[in-house]
């Protein structure tokens, strides 16, 4: 067949155009190469965990407090010196307002201890109320049982009518009424005793606030003592009220707290209160190990437990909040109230399961769960049934054993472009025991 010379010549470069692209794909296709990222499967420890914030509520260091004012007479003690609960710290000369407020919280604690031995009779006086009812309550019995079998009538001495028959039953049934009615008196003082002897101790210890004598409210070692002789307290806010009465006739003032130094109970132990969600909050209960970090403490890690869950809760700005309350374990470390926490609430540990990086799971949209296993340089997809997980690590329950090897994540690379496309896996879990290999060439690890 004969073309024209312009076709000819047309036909020419389409198939060295054809030959050349042929050429080319297949230069570049052997120039790729799939880079495997493998691990093995373990067994270990699979921890679940929650993460919260919060800040340092409690330290092992209590105030020294007064609520006295004048002029300090006397100090006992110093910066460094140890001391136990209610120890005298210092003595104050009081001043006219200091005099008066002290008159106040003695007469209060001498109204509150006459109120608790008040209390201490009414409870005696219902006690024997309660068993005079319980006497009246038998003799009524005797009477009733008397009177429906037949007896007589110990008064007229004559069978009883059916109006007296009358009479003895509802006596009885009175009897017992107001037996029951007394009981509960008696069983009632109880918390009345209770909580007279409570304002009672009140009382003493506002007292105590405002009397001419600083005591250490703890035991342990004495810092930040601000005090000297000479050096004057006076009263400018109110804060302590030395009644703790609730009647008219008794008196009642307030008056400034003083802090006045510290002390440092190396036994006590720190808290910390943690924010946590909705969904967060519902995993956590007491008993439960924390692991804590704090600024303060660059690389050092503190160890508590869950001691308390508010479960009540708190709304701010349509944000709910609940509040874990940490008990730290026992530390060498200076720790102060409002330090910043950092926390993790351990929520469960399992011991002895095997464990794989949870981005080497692929999962398929009817829920089928696989990943992919490299055995004698061969890659093949294995179907696994899954337990817990945490950010990182996933619980295997079958389908794979401990030392199998599995990808955890592939790269293809084009050596002439260089560029590289990362699959579905992700290669972040490098940081297990992982190799990698190009192509098929050589067994898992070289």
């Amino acid at each position: 067949m004969k073309l024209p010379k312009f076709l000819r010549i047309i036909l020419i470069f389409l198939i060295i155009g054809l030959i050349g692209y042929f050429a080319y794909s297949k230069i570049t296709s052997s120039t790729k190469k799939v880079t495997y990222k493998t691990t093995q499967v373990t067994k270990g420890t699979l921890v679940t965990s929650i993460s919260a914030t919060g800040t340092i509520t409690s330290s092992n260091k209590s105030a020294i407090t007064t609520g006295a004012t004048g002029t300090i007479k006397t100090v006992y003690v110093k910066d460094g010196d140890t001391v136990t609960k209610g120890q005298k710290i210092a003595e104050v000369t009081l001043d006219d307002d200091g005099t008066s407020n002290k008159i106040t919280a003695w007469t209060n604690y001498l109204t509150m201890q006459q109120n608790e031995k008040q209390a201490i009779a009414d409870q005696s006086s219902a006690d024997i109320q309660m068993w005079t009812d319980r006497q009246a309550v038998i003799d009524a019995q005797e009477k009733y049982n008397s009177s429906i079998s037949g007896g007589w009538n110990p008064t007229t001495h004559a069978e009883y009518t059916y109006n007296e028959k009358a009479v003895v039953a509802k006596t009885l049934t009175l009897a017992k009424q107001k037996f029951t009615a007394d009981e509960t008196t008696y069983n009632n003082y109880s918390a009345f005793v209770t909580k007279a002897k409570q304002q009672t101790t009140e009382a003493y210890n506002n007292y105590k606030k405002v009397s001419s004598t600083i005591y250490a409210a703890d035991s342990g070692t004495i810092s930040n003592l601000s005090i000297a002789p000479g050096v004057i307290i006076s009263n400018t806010s109110t804060s302590i009220t030395v009644s703790t009465g609730t009647k008219s006739t008794e008196t009642s003032s307030t008056v400034t707290s003083h802090t006045v130094g510290s002390i440092t109970n190396p036994k006590g132990q720190y808290q910390a209160t943690l924010s946590l969600t909705e969904s967060d909050i519902v995993k956590i209960k007491a008993g439960q190990k924390v692991t804590m970090t704090m600024d303060a403490f660059s690389g050092t890690t503190f160890t508590g437990q869950v001691l308390s869950v508010d479960v009540a809760g708190a709304t701010t700005s349509g944000v709910t909040s609940y509040s874990v309350v940490v008990l730290l374990d026992d530390t060498d470390k200076q720790i102060y109230t409002n330090m910043s926490v950092t926390a993790t609430v351990i929520i469960n540990s399992k011991a002895d399961v095997l464990l794989i990086p949870s981005t080497a799971i692929d999962t398929a949209t009817d829920g089928t769960t696989t990943v992919r296993t490299m055995k004698d340089n061969i890659v093949s997809t294995v179907t696994i049934t899954t337990g817990d997980t945490n950010d990182s690590e996933i619980e295997v329950k079958s389908g794979l054993n401990e030392g199998d090897t599995i990808i955890s994540s592939s790269v293809s690379n084009d050596t002439k472009s260089n560029n590289n496309t990362t699959s579905a896996f992700s290669s972040s879990n490098s940081n297990r025991n992982s190799s990698s290999f190009g192509g098929m060439g050589g067994p898992p690890g070289m």
